[in-house]
């Protein structure tokens, strides 16, 4: 969903309004609130969002910050747009993945599949994947050091190279409010979204970008 470079970690959330529940965390146990979450993005449809984020790596006091929008649709459609810092547009069109970076005035085109598989953001909001099957969960509470402590923290069973664990705060219908990724160097994004929308319809049209002339185009 690390934006900013050419495979990020990317995409992000999607839900029916589920019934009235206890407060979030509560009596719930890790493994509770993991099977709400799973089962409010399996019955999603489509999702919109505005996100923030910060990106901030190991050995540099420099955070990246940016911010824009979020679109996915099942299956296999999925648009992120960059507006800070820098003109970004991210789409899959559920066949190929093209990502534009306008300050390089580069596309990069690769596999859809190759790269959704990849990308655990989009496995979590677009319910391709499993959170009880895919990860050890845990609660955070203790082991977080600053602000508002997460709800959850996930440790990959299996080996991902992009992910080395998560945290994710949950609002009171067990939708993600907060990602927050840790990678095997260290690196740290911070993603917050906001202004969320479920399945609301969403044409196919939304998930094609037509560069600039004179971009140049890559396939991978």
């Amino acid at each position: 969903m690390v934006i900013f470079r050419t495979k990020l970690i990317m995409a992000v959330l999607l839900g029916l309004l589920l019934p009235a529940v206890p407060a979030k965390g509560g009596s719930l146990s890790p493994q509770d609130m993991a099977v709400k979450l799973q089962d409010t993005y399996d019955k999603t449809t489509s999702f919109a969002a505005e996100f923030s984020q910060i990106t901030s790596m190991k050995l540099s006091r420099r955070e990246r910050l940016g911010k824009g929008s979020l679109l996915i649709k099942k299956p296999g459609f999925m648009r992120w747009d960059y507006l800070e810092p820098d003109r970004q547009v991210l789409i899959s069109d559920g066949e190929s993945m093209s990502m534009y970076f306008a300050g390089a005035e580069q596309m990069i085109i690769m596999p859809a599949e190759e790269y959704l598989q990849s990308d655990v953001t989009y496995a979590f909001f677009a319910g391709t994947g499993n959170v009880l099957r895919d990860f050890v969960v845990e609660a955070a509470g203790e082991d977080y050091c600053c602000g508002t402590a997460p709800d959850l923290l996930l440790t990959p069973k299996k080996s991902h190279h992009q992910v080395d664990s998560l945290y994710l705060w949950l609002n009171e219908n067990f939708l993600i409010s907060r990602m927050q990724i840790t990678d095997h160097y260290g690196s740290i994004t911070d993603l917050t979204f906001n202004n969320i929308s479920l399945n609301l319809p969403v044409e196919l049209e939304r998930f094609k970008f037509k560069p600039p002339p004179g971009t140049e185009i890559v396939k991978q």
